[in-house]
């Protein structure tokens, strides 16, 4: 198992789903600290309670990640909390139809763009952004890692997430490059993972079973992937065992970029 041993680390959309897993397994994991940030704040406080009980100290934080003053009080929030920042995780991310329900290429409206570029790729520019002098100053092996998904690799529906998950890769070999040497960039990019995000973007789907067979046909691993699967991967990436690994978009899919169905 890789360690996060005394790391002090901030999670965003770590209230539910793969943030909550990835908070509680850097805990096991032997983070010292975890702010935890999401837009619901009693889920924030429900995932914090569940970051203490696996052994790290923890910090709830109530965030729109769609308002840059409030990802910027973020980051003071979890500095102050813990006295530094080592590793930050920008997990956090919206779909088109969260934001519009039933929204399609031709009907999703600007408004609704704008808030998935807002969440999914201007917050993480902003949170790396404020956290970096404090990633700088860390001596504790810093490191970014940030949440895109197979749908930044390769061509889906949904417009506006797929091309922000796109961009999310381009950022973060950029900050990979702008803050080397001091500060490794990585991201993650996951395929269908079963969270309450995915299950209602099934449920909302006209044709379930086609939609089901969509998410997880690709996979050659033929099922959805689990949080605690993202999670440990995540934390590879932000463990000192990725001492020399930077710039990398690490597919954490089933095996869905090794074919993409063409056996």
């Amino acid at each position: 198992m890789t360690s996060l041993d005394g790391k002090r680390m901030l999670i965003t959309g770590a209230g539910r789903g793969m943030g909550r897993e990835i908070a509680v397994e850097a805990a096991r994991q032997g983070a010292e600290f975890v702010a935890v940030a999401d837009i619901d704040a009693a889920a924030a406080e429900e995932a914090a309670a569940a970051v203490e009980a696996a052994g790290a100290k923890a910090r709830p934080i109530e965030t729109d990640l769609s308002d840059s003053a409030q990802v910027r009080r973020m980051v003071e929030l979890a500095v102050a909390g813990a006295g530094g920042l080592d590793t930050l995780v920008n997990n956090a991310g919206v779909l088109d139809h969260t934001i519009q329900e039933g929204a399609t290429y031709e009907t999703l409206t600007e408004e609704a763009w704008d808030k998935v570029y807002a969440v999914n790729v201007k917050a993480v520019w902003l949170a790396a952004k404020y956290a970096a002098p404090h990633l700088k100053a860390s001596d504790r092996g810093p490191s970014v890692v940030n949440a895109s998904s197979v749908a930044g690799l390769t061509g889906y529906g949904l417009p506006a997430y797929t091309s922000s998950k796109g961009a999310v890769i381009q950022l973060t070999r950029s900050l990979a490059v702008s803050l080397a040497p001091e500060v490794r960039c990585n991201a993650y990019c996951p395929g269908s993972i079963e969270t309450p995000m995915s299950q209602a973007h099934l449920a909302a789907a006209e044709d379930r079973e086609a939609t089901l067979r969509s998410m997880t046909g690709a996979h050659l691993i033929p099922r959805f992937g689990t949080t605690g699967e993202i999670a440990k991967a995540v934390c590879f990436l932000a463990s000192d065992a990725a001492s020399f690994i930077t710039g990398v978009a690490l597919p954490v899919d089933g095996g869905t970029m090794a074919w993409r169905g063409l056996r």
